[in-house]
């Protein structure tokens, strides 16, 4: 592209080249959870190793479809995404990681349910745009990326670039009559 983005390209989790450790999920009131992140370098090892640490945290992690570095207490801008086979997934970009990630466009507003590994006990309904451009950096090669993406993988990137500004999805809830007890199914 010639303003210098591209999409992920072969980007894979394996271009990390190192094996990830599944890190403990913080909860809330956790501090972290509320502090915006630092920028990160995205080609620094201490970053490529955050990256490959949340692909493997999201990874033994049930019905998880995005994690970010606050959530594994590390007040940093890196988020790992993946909505594959979700069914409410459309567009599909797989397993990636973003640094320093930024909405550039947000449109097609609609209501959606959420929730969170970092608030184990609640969903809530978040308005959030289903149309969504981002850009940001890839981890490892520092390579900057321009993702356009909708409906599902939209809300999951908006999520966790919200965790990185120290962001909850129960700070954008209309009001308590939007947030619900996750229901338990034995």
């Amino acid at each position: 592209m010639s303003d210098g983005y591209a999409g992920l390209g072969d980007w894979t989790p394996e271009a990390l080249g190192v094996e990830g450790a599944v890190r403990p999920v913080v909860t809330a009131p956790h501090p972290v959870l509320s502090r915006e992140g630092g920028a990160v370098d995205p080609t620094a090892a201490e970053t490529v190793r955050l990256a490959a640490d949340l692909i493997a945290t999201m990874r033994v992690s049930p019905g998880c479809v995005g994690l970010a570095a606050p959530q594994v207490g590390v007040g940093a801008q890196v988020f790992a995404v993946d909505v594959t086979g979700h069914p409410k997934a459309v567009t599909v970009h797989g397993t990636f990681v973003l640094c320093n990630a930024r909405v550039v466009e947000a449109t097609r507003w609609k209501p959606g349910r959420e929730g969170c590994m970092s608030v184990p006990d609640l969903t809530g309904d978040v308005k959030r745009a289903s149309r969504l451009v981002v850009e940001g950096d890839l981890p490892g090669t520092g390579a900057a990326v321009r993702l356009v993406t909708d409906g599902f993988e939209a809300r999951a990137l908006q999520h966790e670039i919200d965790h990185c500004a120290g962001l909850l999805f129960l700070d954008r809830v209309a009001g308590a009559h939007a947030i619900y007890q996750r229901k338990v199914y034995l």
